[in-house]
């Protein structure tokens, strides 16, 4: 029986077999949609390749909106340089109580922190006294989803860097200093984590609940096992991802959760957090360590929805269009006969030829239960 790709998709995630294996991309840059697509917006995208939408949808705070939110959080952005392919952005934020600063760099395909907020441990105070959630007009993402209709699903994040605790925290401390206190004074940084979570927590109940979302994203690369061990992720990521998927699923909302790289030591843990979904299934050559699917099948089928697999740079950039094919089969047979997957992209990609992506949306087509 045909679907459409909302039918599909959801099918999908409650861990079914829908009629053909679901299709799609992770977050579509736009980038990728004005250099190689012309400028269409993101509906057209999906559309002109023949896949399932998965809409991302969220707000983008910016410095204005959070001191719209509480004028004892002031932030000024001086531009260093304002060349498209090297932006460079001083950032003062003024509290009653003392100022934080960061420094950031950008190109026309992403943005990336030079110097990072948390530089001392008393820095957090500032964080949690003054640090305002802001409150984004939940009738864009209705409208949002009454127009995506049935042509796909629409994916919102919860508020932050990051949407995960761990993750986000490492967007405001160098990672390596995060791991190192971790150890060093594990108690502090469950007080990082804390005010994070309980900011995130605040953000769900202003925003989320009452809001039309299919699926939201949860987690980040920070928590994967390439970046910490099993057991600080177990420390460190578990116990405040289940607090947030808990709320989410009292809000009405399915989750999926993002790891970006390294799942394979920690696919029981994932099971554990509540996340009705996982990704992004990374083989090594994308910087995962996802060798055999079959294995994660084992552990996940019947239990976790699985998306993700495909390597958006090594086989997807490849001009041989069989290889393409022959990818997208080995991942149907091994992430997704039982059902349960969708095939996607693991996470954005930048040059893809689109003849390669419609490639990739027929190939899963023939895959069908």
């Amino acid at each position: 029986m045909f679907m459409n790709s909302k039918e599909r998709l959801l099918r999908a995630i409650n861990r079914e077999k829908p009629d053909r294996m679901p299709v799609t991309v992770h977050d579509w840059q736009k980038y990728h949609l004005d250099t190689a697509m012309n400028g269409i917006d993101l509906l057209a995208a999906f559309e002109m390749v023949g896949m399932d939408a998965d809409f991302s949808h969220y707000p983008r705070y910016t410095s204005q909106d959070l001191e719209s939110c509480d004028r004892h959080w002031q932030e000024d952005a001086k531009v260093i340089c304002d060349d498209p392919d090297n932006t460079i952005k001083h950032h003062t934020i003024t509290t009653p109580e003392g100022n934080l600063t960061y420094k950031t760099g950008a190109n026309r395909i992403t943005s990336w922190v030079t110097e990072y907020l948390i530089k001392q441990a008393q820095d957090i105070d500032l964080l949690e006294k003054y640090l305002p959630v802001p409150k984004f007009d939940t009738r864009q993402a209705i409208k949002a989803y009454d127009d995506l209709g049935d042509k796909g699903i629409l994916r919102g994040y919860v508020w932050g860097d990051q949407p995960g605790c761990w993750q986000h925290a490492c967007c405001l401390m160098d990672p390596q200093d995060l791991i190192m206190a971790a150890i060093d004074d594990p108690e502090w940084v469950h007080r990082f984590l804390s005010i994070l979570l309980e900011k995130k927590l605040e953000f769900i109940e202003k925003s989320l609940a009452v809001a039309k979302y299919d699926i939201i994203e949860t987690g980040g690369g920070a928590g994967s096992d390439t970046v910490i061990s099993p057991a600080l992720h177990r420390q460190f990521c578990l116990p405040y991802d289940r607090k947030l998927h808990q709320a989410l699923h009292e809000a009405g909302h399915k989750v999926v959760y993002h790891t970006c790289g390294g799942m394979m030591n920690i696919l029981d843990l994932i099971l554990q957090n509540g996340a009705d979904a996982s990704e992004t299934l990374s083989p090594p050559s994308n910087g995962g360590n996802i060798t055999n699917p079959e294995r994660v099948r084992k552990v996940f089928s019947g239990k976790i929805a699985m998306v993700g697999g495909m390597d958006q740079f090594n086989i997807m950039g490849n001009s041989d269009q069989n290889i393409i094919r022959q990818e997208t089969q080995r991942l149907f047979e091994g992430f997704g006969k039982d059902g349960g997957y969708i095939c996607s992209t693991c996470d954005h990609f930048f040059d893809v030829p689109v003849e390669n992506l419609i490639t990739f949306s027929q190939s899963a087509k023939e895959c069908v239960y």
